[in-house]
């Protein structure tokens, strides 16, 4: 942002003029209240031609729908970490490209659905896992099972994952092995993601950008990409479940196999 103020471009707007009916119908005061901005760094981006010029009446310029959107889409690409003159360029081309690039962004970083996160004193983990020691309990943070947050209460981000953790200790499993294995998992979901996402940067993103990113190649490209995470999530556990099935069937029957060559001969 400049320092010095901007001229507006077109001619000035006043408050006091009594807005006429029809979609353009705000003053340039009446579009910061609306869209939280100021007059300043409206006239800014009008300058930088990032909105386009008011409905001029009795020299007098209006604003509508329109500049309330676009000046929101830069907002929200701004929170996104887009600069202005990345948002021009955007803008420039097409104002369907820097929606669909928005939207992109969001597709890529909005997190799962999943249960808010539960905060926890001390005295209530204690009273769901027992006395933990101090080792433990540094291996539950740095698995973020846990995230200490000050004042003695702990941030849970997953509570799905600390019920797991419960129900595995109710069988009997001590909690540091529990997490021990928690580790491996994390691990080997990290692999697994890191796979995926390298397969859809290779064949879907990169292919489009080769192709110039075609406008209308966006909606698949979109489709694609807001589909990746179930997709992942699909294929993880369709494998798990077959090989934990395989393994469980392994396990067992060589257990019961031993069990019965042990017993064999007795009455």
């Amino acid at each position: 942002m400049h320092d010095r103020p901007l001229q507006a471009v077109g001619p000035p707007e006043t408050e006091s003029a009594a807005p006429p009916s029809g979609e353009a119908d705000l003053t340039i005061e009446q579009l910061a209240h609306e869209t939280g901005m100021t007059v300043r760094n409206i006239r800014n981006h009008q300058s930088r031609g990032l909105i386009p010029p008011p409905d001029v009446r009795s020299r007098i310029g209006f604003y509508g729908h329109e500049h309330v959107a676009r000046l929101r889409l830069i907002q929200e690409m701004q929170a996104e970490g887009f600069n202005l003159n990345a948002i021009k360029n955007l803008l420039g081309t097409d104002r369907g490209g820097a929606d669909w690039l928005l939207g992109l962004k969001r597709a890529v970083t909005t997190p799962f659905e999943a249960d808010p996160a539960e905060i926890l004193s001390a005295e209530e983990l204690t009273d769901r896992f027992g006395a933990v020691d101090s080792k433990t309990l540094a291996q539950a943070q740095k698995l973020e099972l846990i995230l200490p947050i000050g004042d003695g209460r702990f941030e849970a981000p997953s509570p799905a994952l600390l019920r797991a953790a419960e129900e595995v200790m109710s069988h009997g499993v001590p909690l540091a092995a529990a997490l021990s294995v928690a580790a491996q998992i994390k691990r080997h979901c990290e692999a697994v993601s890191r796979a995926f996402v390298k397969l859809f940067l290779d064949e879907v993103l990169k292919p489009f950008e080769q192709a110039g990113m075609p406008e209308e190649r966006w909606p698949a490209v979109m489709e694609s990409i807001e589909r990746l995470r179930p997709l992942a999530s699909e294929a993880v556990l369709a494998v798990f479940q077959q090989t934990m099935s395989a393994q469980v069937q392994d396990a067992f029957g060589k257990e019961l196999e031993r069990r019965a060559k042990r017993g064999g001969g007795r009455r």
